[in-house]
């Protein structure tokens, strides 16, 4: 467990569950709620004596008196733990009232949890699609198709940028108040973005990108971690702009779905993560270094089949990354409520 969640996984355990995680530095605010054991990372504060407080409820509550108390007094903004001991806080001792009111608010995360492990699903389903067609060479069809230097009849074997552009010009009017989507917002696991990280902002980065473009971090660990976005988040005719650190990628002959599901591919990345060159963490990825990197295109209509199916499962992650954002945006309203009184159960 890290400051933004589940990271990983392990057969060994640090702390037995239940238990409650926080960021300490990087994702400042967020507590997660684990019922089995866990390791926590450095990044990262945990609790495991409750007190004799409903355990859920603790986490809620925890989550409460940590919005917006970030300490400044080390060079990274974090959660100083001397601060949290130091802090004088009001809780009410009725298990049963704790026990309300963790009922009410862990209705909503257990929808939200519902909803992002079946966008895990939807994504993982577009992947495996990706590598059984793209990879494997196992298309519809394939059994009556020959394979000559690794490359099936009727495919053509290519540049990158011949079908995809890499930080393609994107015009925007001067000082026009746009979106910004910062490092932050990027997942290192799937397609969803973390909306609440972004910015409305009149001066923009020369990084700009619109609907479906593919973001990929190109500085380290960023990368290596797996942060790459698609940006199902804008309209039809809009554009934001993002780190200097992102690369945007964008379909030329090619579908985003595509685009996306190269992106994520291991040949991709492992192309990308050899170029990077700089000091010791804070090396790059080199552009040019998918010149030359070859991708192996399928014809037409078997790219237009693949995003006729893969399409779906991206509208149905759209649509439940918006049903989160609302569920998250009601919870955090009913939070302090709950807690202060104001709301009865």
């Amino acid at each position: 467990m890290s400051s933004s969640g589940i990271t990983g996984y392990h057969n060994v355990a640090k702390i037995d569950g239940p238990g409650v995680v926080t960021g300490r530095y990087g994702t400042l605010g967020e507590v997660f709620y684990l019922s089995e054991p866990f390791w926590p990372l450095n990044t990262a504060l945990y609790v495991q004596d409750f007190k004799g407080n409903n355990q859920r409820f603790a986490a809620y509550f925890l989550k409460n008196i940590l919005s917006g108390i970030a300490s400044d007094k080390a060079a990274v903004p974090g959660v100083n733990r001397n601060d949290l001991h130091a802090r004088k806080v009001t809780i009410t001792k009725d298990l049963g009232q704790q026990e309300r009111i963790a009922s009410v608010l862990s209705a909503y995360d257990d929808l939200i949890e519902n909803n992002r492990r079946r966008i895990q699903l939807l994504e993982q389903a577009a992947r495996l699609l990706y590598r059984e067609w793209f990879v494997r060479l196992r298309f519809p069809g394939h059994e009556h198709v020959k394979i000559k230097d690794g490359v099936p009849e009727g495919w053509e074997l290519t540049n990158l940028p011949d079908v995809i552009a890499v930080n393609p010009q994107t015009p925007v009017e001067k000082e026009k108040e746009i979106w910004y989507v910062p490092m932050s917002a990027l997942s290192e696991t799937g397609m969803t973005a973390n909306t609440a990280d972004f910015e409305r902002r009149t001066r923009h980065t020369n990084v700009k990108f619109r609907k479906n473009d593919v973001l990929l971090a190109r500085i380290t660990p960023c990368l290596e971690n797996g942060k790459t976005g698609f940006a199902y988040f804008l309209h039809d005719d809009e554009v934001a702009c993002g780190s200097t650190e992102f690369i945007v990628l964008r379909g030329k002959n090619v579908s985003p779905t595509f685009v996306y599901s190269l992106a994520r591919s291991y040949p991709f990345r492992e192309n990308a993560i050899k170029s990077m060159t700089g000091s010791s963490g804070r090396q790059r990825v080199q552009v040019s270094s998918f010149d030359e990197y070859k991708v192996v295109l399928p014809p037409k209509h078997l790219i237009e089949l693949f995003d006729e199916i893969v399409s779906k499962n991206f509208e149905q992650i759209r649509v439940l990354t918006e049903q989160n954002d609302k569920l998250n945006q009601a919870r955090d309203l009913l939070l302090p409520r709950l807690m202060n009184g104001v709301i009865p159960v």
